[in-house]
């Protein structure tokens, strides 16, 4: 194993309590938008059409708040396009190169890069002390997830993961509501989305590697595979032979993304997971479509049963992804039809949340929007804003730039608490989903989880997926 961060060190990190609560505000860093010690950012993935766009508006809106000083993109062309709006950065097309030069006039940095190069990327800036703001999932395996929390606590930085629908309002309030009670007990959520097959291909389109093609000259591909197995850069014959890869396909790859569950589940599972306290599941088991070397399954159903904590029951939580037979894959109907209202369609991503005094329904990425049944039992209560959490923002136009400012808030702070997606919380979030992506491989056999050892007992092929190789050149920097 290539990390750097010891077994028994490992073994050490346990299930350290979560920052499920949300704290601070973003105003002291909106006034201070003048200051002369506005904060130096750098942006890893930072290009003008980056993955899912997220790279440059990552840039975008830390820019209100900081002062970006490099920008770092494998794509010259979309790097250039990036760099004229801040002609005074430096530009790099290696994030080790960049920290390694430009590193002193950094204080903090957003890696938006595709999820193979999250922790790698992460772990170089933390070492370096910088303050991080990483897009979800935080990691690409389940040790990255553990690891990176226990750096960020180590360096005392202050972090931030891109689930930014943490800053919403009706998230906030609805984790307020299932905490206060007004649900009852919860023993069983269920959570879905309309990914992969609505925004990349993977099986069973994809199943093998893509013909090859020359890299093109404005794409520096030995930086883009980074710690992932070397590979020849590739396109697809199907739709229009756009690339198969970079810019953006890579999410469905085993070798470089998380799939329908890393792309989703920080968003549409955040709510049930902070409202509900989860932490590690005691045991995983999972249903799936077929699986092939190359890119995750066309469908999974995914099972993951978290014992009682202190006061809260045992509860199981269902996630949905895919397509099975040209049919979408969602709850069962006995869950999900008796919530939807005359002519209303299950939304494209939701989740529920079931209760035993009542049932939240979100059809909605966030869970901001949601509603509670039976709806006379809850007539008038507010399901809009917090009454006692910190407020955040009550539209999705706003939720990426209060992130932003709130990270840097913390930075200003020196509270890394106040960050409400911090590395704390996100990575026990992350941790916990990318178990699933271990259970689909061993779709119908019960996988019991052991989070103090990073293994599931009894099943070593299981446990030999919790972590990765990494190309020489690549592997976690000085964790441990």
């Amino acid at each position: 194993m290539a990390v750097r961060l010891s077994r028994r060190r490992a073994l050490q990190l346990g299930a350290a309590p979560l920052g499920y609560l949300f704290t601070g505000s973003v105003h002291s860093v909106v006034r201070a938008a003048g200051a002369n010690d506005k904060i130096r950012v750098a942006g890893i993935g930072s290009g003008v059409g980056s993955p899912g766009g997220k790279g440059a508006s990552d840039i975008e809106q830390a820019a209100l708040v900081m002062d970006v000083a490099a920008l770092c993109d494998i794509d010259d062309g979309r790097l250039d396009k990036r760099a004229a709006t801040w002609p005074t950065a430096k530009k790099y097309f290696d994030y080790r190169k960049m920290i390694d030069e430009a590193g002193k006039g950094i204080d903090a940095v957003v890696v938006s890069a595709p999820d193979h190069h999250h922790a790698p990327a992460a772990s170089l800036c933390m070492r370096a002390g910088k303050h991080v703001y990483v897009q979800k999932p935080l990691t690409h395996t389940v040790f990255e997830a553990r690891a990176l929390k226990e750096l960020a606590r180590k360096q005392k930085v202050c972090t931030q993961m891109g689930n930014q629908g943490s800053a919403l309002n009706g998230l906030r309030r609805a984790v307020e509501l299932v905490q206060a009670g007004t649900l009852g007990p919860v023993r069983e959520a269920h959570v879905w989305t309309n990914r992969p097959f609505k925004y990349w291909k993977q099986a069973p389109d994809v199943v093998a590697k893509p013909p090859t093609a020359p890299v093109p000259g404005h794409v520096h591909w030995d930086e883009w595979v980074g710690p992932a197995p070397m590979r020849p850069y590739a396109v697809r014959t199907m739709e229009n032979g756009r690339p198969a890869y970079h810019p953006h396909d890579w999410r469905g790859y085993w070798d470089f993304g998380t799939g329908a569950l890393g792309d989703m589940g920080c968003h549409t599972a955040n709510m049930a997971f902070r409202a509900l306290q989860l932490g590690a599941p005691d045991y995983v088991t999972a249903e799936a479509g077929a699986i092939n070397p190359e890119t995750y399954p066309a469908w999974g159903v995914i099972h993951y049963h978290f014992p009682a904590r202190g006061d809260l029951p045992a509860c199981t939580l269902h996630w949905y992804e895919g397509a099975r037979d040209g049919k979408r894959v969602l709850p069962p109907d006995e869950v999900i039809g008796k919530l939807l209202q005359k002519g209303e369609q299950a939304a494209d991503s939701g989740s529920i949340l079931v209760g035993d005094k009542g049932t939240l329904y979100s059809p909605n990425d966030y869970g901001a929007k949601f509603r509670l049944t039976p709806e006379k039992d809850f007539a008038g209560v507010d399901t809009t804003r917090p009454e006692k959490a910190t407020r955040g923002v009550d539209n999705d136009r706003d939720i990426d730039k209060f992130m932003k400012a709130e990270w840097a808030e913390a930075i200003k702070a020196g509270k890394p608490g106040m960050a409400s997606s911090n590395f704390d919380y996100a990575g026990q979030l992350t941790e916990t989903l990318l178990l699933g992506n271990i259970a689909v491989r061993f779709a119908g056999t019960k996988l019991a989880w052991d989070a103090a050892k990073l293994a599931f007992p009894g099943n070593e092929a299981a446990t030999r997926l919790v972590t990765k190789e990494y190309r020489k050149g690549w592997d976690l920097v000085g964790i441990g």
